[in-house]
C-alpha cells in the first residue's frame, strides 16, 4: 500500500513494554467512589464487616476497577487532560477509535495492594475497512500484579486507526 499505516517504526512497536509501580496502596476509598461512579452500590465497596462475612479480608472494589483506573501510573495529563497510560502514537491522517477490549480477573484487589501495570504491544496489523479505508489496529495487554507478584487482572484492548483519507466504495 503507498502511503501506509503500517510502517517500520509502527512495526517496532510489536513487543514494546512499559511498566508503572503505584507510589501507594490502592485505598479503600477508590473502591467505593468507583462503584458510586458506575452505579453499583454493593456493600463489598463499603462495609468491612460484610465483605468479611463473604469471605473477604474486607473492603474491596468492583473488578473493572484495576483496568479503567490510571491511579497506578502516576503521570502528568497530557494534553487532552489525561493523565494515565497511553502509547503516545500520534498518527495524522487517522482518527483513533477503540476496538474494544476483554478481562481475565485472577482474584479481587485490597485496599493494602500497590498494584504494578505492565502494558506489552502485542501485535499490530493493516487491515482495510468495507469502504476501502486502511486501518492500523494494534493490540495489547495491560498485565496487573500486586508489589509480591501476584496476578490482580488482564485487559487485552484493541485500538484501531483509522485513515480519513481512502477508497469509499
Amino acid at each position: 500500500m503507498t502511503g501506509s499505516l503500517l510502517t517500520e517504526e509502527v512495526l517496532a512497536l510489536r513487543g514494546r513494554t512499559v511498566t508503572y509501580t503505584a507510589p501507594e496502596p490502592f485505598g479503600a476509598v477508590a473502591g467505593r467512589y468507583f462503584g458510586m461512579a458506575v452505579g453499583d452500590d454493593n456493600p463489598l465497596y463499603s462495609d468491612a464487616e460484610y465483605a468479611r462475612e463473604q469471605g473477604l479480608a474486607g473492603v474491596t472494589a468492583p473488578l473493572t476497577l484495576i483496568c479503567e483506573t490510571n491511579q497506578y501510573a502516576g503521570l502528568p495529563m497530557d494534553e487532552e487532560g489525561y493523565p494515565g497510560h497511553t502509547w503516545g502514537l500520534d498518527l495524522p491522517g487517522t482518527r483513533q477509535v477503540r476496538g474494544g477490549n476483554s478481562y481475565t480477573f485472577h482474584r479481587r484487589i485490597r485496599p493494602d495492594d500497590r498494584v504494578v501495570a505492565t502494558w506489552t504491544i502485542d501485535d499490530v496489523a493493516a487491515k482495510t475497512t468495507g469502504s476501502g479505508k486502511e486501518m492500523l489496529v494494534i493490540t495489547s495487554t495491560a498485565r496487573f500484579a500486586t508489589v509480591e507478584g501476584e496476578p490482580l487482572a488482564e485487559n487485552s484492548e484493541t485500538i484501531i486507526f483509522v485513515s480519513l483519507e481512502g477508497s469509499q466504495r
